[in-house]
């Protein structure tokens, strides 16, 4: 008999974080819809379990597709529990470089996928007055001044703020919404094959040079994630469930995975902090008399 636990739909399945989440939300008891640009990755899991079912899914399709795409999803097990907006790239490149065009090609995966994935299952979230949606954002969001990821971390401060804006929204129809601010994992994102190549082109701004170079070499160099992907996910599985680490404790909405994270965090609140106090009076001082 199939589990009659929560319902798990998981975009960008087939490797690092999302791959995890199938192990372990299956290891709870829970079903999963895993989806994927390219199922080939997942093959080998495919009748494994009765309470995992696999979806080819582009987060990039469009609306419509995806609504049609969402609503074969329910119809494997019946419902929908849990949203995890996993799914994602990440392109390098000095943002003047690569123009607009580079930026809405990073845009489409990581900030209007997540919001075409999310409105076709709010129907279904809706009309049952409960569920869950996990959107994955990164530490980068806080460290966008690091030359080269600006049109990556310019995506997840977007994706940042859409998922504060949907908590905003679906709080009162029990709803809830977790962000995930992870640090640098141990997955294949960071080694994916052209991962460096905007940052590589042979064509670029020769003033652009030395951060650019900087950066490759920060990338080249880098020593292997101390972010184990394992319990980075055990975490969030804890806390959509309120169980392990979650236990006991109320909704978060943040959850906050890995101390580089942490430090970037708590530097980009330190500066914002000494901001409004160096500047005080010009803060409050641009206002009608009557309200000085």
């Amino acid at each position: 008999m199939a589990s009659t636990g929560k319902i798990w739909f998981i975009t960008g399945a087939a490797s690092g974080f999302g791959r995890c989440l199938i192990t372990e939300v299956l290891g709870r008891g829970d079903r999963v819809i895993a989806t994927s640009r390219s199922l080939a990755p997942l093959a080998a899991l495919e009748g494994t379990t009765e309470n995992l079912r696999l979806l080819q899914l582009d987060v990039t399709d469009g609306p419509d597709i995806i609504k049609s795409k969402m609503a074969e999803a329910v119809a494997f097990f019946g419902g929908l529990d849990v949203i995890v907006n996993n799914a994602g790239a990440n392109y390098t490149g000095i943002l003047e470089e690569g123009g607009s065009a580079f930026l809405r090609k990073q845009f489409d995966i990581c900030l209007f996928g997540v919001m075409d994935v999310t409105t076709a299952a709010l129907p279904y979230l809706r009309a049952q007055k409960d569920g869950t949606v996990v959107i994955i954002g990164s530490r980068s969001a806080w460290i966008p001044e690091v030359p080269g990821i600006g049109s990556y971390a310019s995506s997840k401060a977007a994706v940042h703020a859409l998922a504060e804006g949907f908590s905003g929204e679906l709080a009162h129809l029990n709803i809830r919404v977790l962000l995930v601010e992870p640090s640098a994992f141990r997955t294949p994102m960071a080694k994916a094959d052209g991962f460096l190549d905007g940052l590589k082109r042979t064509d670029g701004i020769p003033d652009y040079d030395v951060p650019r170079n900087k950066t490759l070499g920060l990338f080249t160099n880098f020593p292997p994630p101390a972010g184990d992907p394992v319990r980075g996910m055990r975490a969030v599985v804890d806390v959509v469930k309120g169980e392990g680490v979650a236990a006991g404790k109320p909704w978060p909405t943040y959850l906050v995975l890995g101390r580089d994270a942490e430090k970037a965090i708590l530097a980009k609140t330190e500066t914002l902090k000494r901001h409004l106090q160096e500047w005080t009076e010009v803060v409050r001082g641009v206002e009608f008399e009557s309200n000085l």
